[in-house]
């Protein structure tokens, strides 16, 4: 089940291409009310459907170039005291739960070799805290991204 229908993708890909439009150049370019605009946009943020604005930016601008992801087992009752633990350290980016072998995968940012080190013992520190293994991001792929996904979502209506 989706949050979102097809004038939302249209309205979410328009957004792609211009960032900055104003919700009355939306309209204008999508054919669309300016109320209905506003109240997708306002939807959106009641339902917390969007990412925050800091998702947009790379950590290399942050003056932390090296990535790096660590999966890590944890003990399961101490799960949520390590997750709480995690996000007090700023350079955790993300943190997932996972099924398998490993519990959690961390995504970390550093200055350098030296400063992902001392990350790593911070989270290898932690309580509940059992084992970890680290690998370095050595080339960003494929970024993040929901654009084909809204891409086809817009284009389910159209068939």
């Amino acid at each position: 089940m989706t949050d979102l229908d097809k004038t939302d993708a249209r309205l979410l890909l328009a957004l792609c291409a211009r960032p900055r439009a104003t919700g009355v150049e939306l309209a204008t370019t999508l054919g669309l009310s300016r109320n209905t605009v506003q109240a997708r946009l306002g939807r959106w943020d009641d339902k917390g459907s969007l990412t925050p604005i800091d998702h947009r930016i790379p950590p290399k601008s942050l003056g932390r170039p090296l990535q790096a992801f660590v999966t890590a087992q944890v003990n399961q009752h101490t799960l949520a005291a390590v997750t709480e633990h995690l996000r007090t350290i700023p350079e955790v980016l993300e943190v997932f739960g996972l099924s398998g072998a490993a519990d959690m995968h961390i995504r970390i940012a550093a200055v350098d070799a030296d400063d992902l080190y001392r990350i790593a013992g911070l989270i290898l520190d932690i309580p509940g805290v059992e084992r970890t293994n680290m690998s370095i991001a050595m080339s960003e792929l494929i970024q993040y991204r929901t654009k084909p996904l809204l891409e086809q979502l817009a284009e389910e209506g159209r068939r």
